[in-house]
């Protein structure tokens, strides 16, 4: 079974940091312009914003 991990994304309209869940089950917005980061697959998830950082 593999781990998913967590991700530290920076949104491309607004530059804002945010840590968000490599397998998210539901869609993620940026939480100050509400600009979509990820979006579910089933597995894991399309990231939308630019990956900075893998959490362990």
């Amino acid at each position: 079974m593999t781990s998913s991990k967590f991700i530290k994304v920076r949104c491309a309209k607004c530059k804002n940091e945010q840590i968000v869940y490599g397998s998210a089950s539901s869609v993620v917005n940026c939480l100050v312009c509400n600009q979509e980061l990820v979006s579910p697959t089933g597995g894991k998830s399309k990231i939308a914003a630019r990956v900075l950082e893998v959490l362990d």
